[in-house]
């Protein structure tokens, strides 16, 4: 059985690169009806924190990838420290003080990987002797990393090819004691967007970083899917049941992938129209929680309405308070531009003029306000822009937005009466 692991270390909070070696470990043990094990590597004791490890399981989880088995390092010393003395009594390693170390002996170490073309290879002449067990008697990662893969049954490790000098190490490790060597399957790294790797300081943030700035769990891993996979002809949007049925780590690309940010907003942007309109009201209900604009007993009609006005605007969940503020306040604050249009002639007698039409109408819908609308304008015998533009801005204070007409029956005949009034100078 095909049995893969992720193993993180909780000295800090899941990391994109990450998330995506744990996506890529978890499609394989799907696509071939095997295992996906979590490991958890806490030997650090000292830096390891249970903010760290909580933060690392709920955004596992959040991005649907659940685990099969799960261990954690910190409760296995005592077995790394056994086996390091196996090799101590077969004359493989040696004492320094409290520390063990493994002698290394050269040779000649060729590595058939899954993604790249050519084997790797390694002369050990140029590795130092390798400490299996430090002074104060944890383990070393590459020491911990084979007894585990060995007695988890790992058959095949996929990780980022920063681990390829690690490699030859923990295989020298395997044959001392004599463990089946699995396959490996190494993965290039995913860049920023000015070349160089991905690091907090070019962009990259933490899984739970995407998740509180709104994107959807279905289109971050849909994107990071993308970073080093293709689904073939052309397909950018593609969910993991569908992804399963397609994936084979043979085929991960070969080259690194730039990670960019406006790419992963247009795939978010695809998954949130594809909500039905609770589905995301129930997810934008946090973020204008957190903003004020609404309280846990609010309306929910009205909020429903408004939902539907942006669904096909925003890219992000925590773009809709921010978009959408204007219909939640009673004093409007103003976009320069908005607040130069309006500044730029007296509308009273237009607004005046179309508060009478709103007022007159008997059903105040979309349909009805339009209608009105453009006959005050023929009216008027001016440009429907010449009246839609400010009367936007005074009912926003925005330039952009939904259709106008839209918006004025969302918003309703009371708050557009008091925001026009605003505007209409006394004579």
């Amino acid at each position: 059985m095909i049995r893969v692991r992720f193993a993180p270390s909780p000295t800090g909070n899941l990391h994109i690169g990450g998330a995506r070696t744990a996506l890529f470990n978890w499609l394989y043990a799907k696509a071939k009806g095997g295992k996906f094990i979590l490991r958890i590597e806490d030997t650090d004791l000292a830096r390891s924190k249970k903010e760290y490890l909580d933060e690392i399981l709920n955004s596992l989880s959040w991005l649907g990838l659940e685990w099969d088995e799960i261990y954690y390092q910190s409760e296995r010393f005592q077995l790394y420290r056994d086996y390091a003395q196996q090799l101590l009594a077969k004359g493989l390693a040696y004492k320094d003080g409290e520390a063990i170390i493994f002698k290394v002996t050269p040779q000649k170490i060729i590595i058939p990987d899954l993604i790249r073309k050519e084997p790797i290879e390694f002369d050990t002449s140029v590795i130092k002797d390798q400490v299996l067990i430090k002074s104060d008697l944890s383990p070393t990662y590459n020491f911990a990393c084979v007894i585990d893969d060995a007695l988890m049954k790992v058959s095949h490790i996929i990780r980022g090819d920063d681990h390829i000098s690690n490699t030859p190490k923990q295989i020298i490790i395997y044959q001392a004691l004599g463990f089946p060597i699995p396959e490996f399957a190494h993965l290039p790294l995913i860049m920023g967007t000015e070349g160089g790797r991905l690091s907090k300081r070019t962009g990259a943030t933490a899984v739970s970083d995407y998740r509180k700035m709104g994107y959807l769990s279905q289109a971050l891993t849909n994107y990071l899917l993308l970073l080093g996979w293709s689904p073939g002809g052309d397909q950018e949007i593609i969910e993991l049941k569908e992804a399963i049925k397609k994936f084979d780590i043979k085929d991960a690309n070969k080259t690194a992938a730039a990670f960019n940010l406006e790419k992963l907003d247009w795939v978010n942007s695809q998954y949130i129209k594809k909500l039905s309109d609770e589905e995301l009201l129930e997810l934008v209900k946090p973020y204008s929680l957190e903003k004020g604009q609404i309280k846990e007993s609010f309306d929910r009609k009205y909020l429903l309405s408004v939902v539907k006005l942006f669904r096909e605007r925003i890219t992000t969940l925590a773009d809709f308070p921010d978009y959408s503020d204007f219909f939640f306040k009673d004093e409007l604050e103003f976009s320069p531009e908005a607040a130069k249009r309006l500044e730029a002639k007296d509308y009273s007698r237009e607004f005046k003029l179309l508060i009478e039409r709103m007022d007159s109408l008997e059903n105040f819908d979309c349909l009805n306000i339009e209608n009105a609308f453009r006959s005050l304008v023929k009216e008027l015998n001016i440009k429907a822009g010449d009246l839609i533009h400010p009367v936007r801005s005074a009912l926003s204070g925005k330039t952009i937005g939904p259709g106008l007409f839209e918006l004025m029956e969302v918003l309703g005949r009371e708050k557009i009466k008091q925001r026009l009034n605003k505007f209409i100078k006394e004579t």
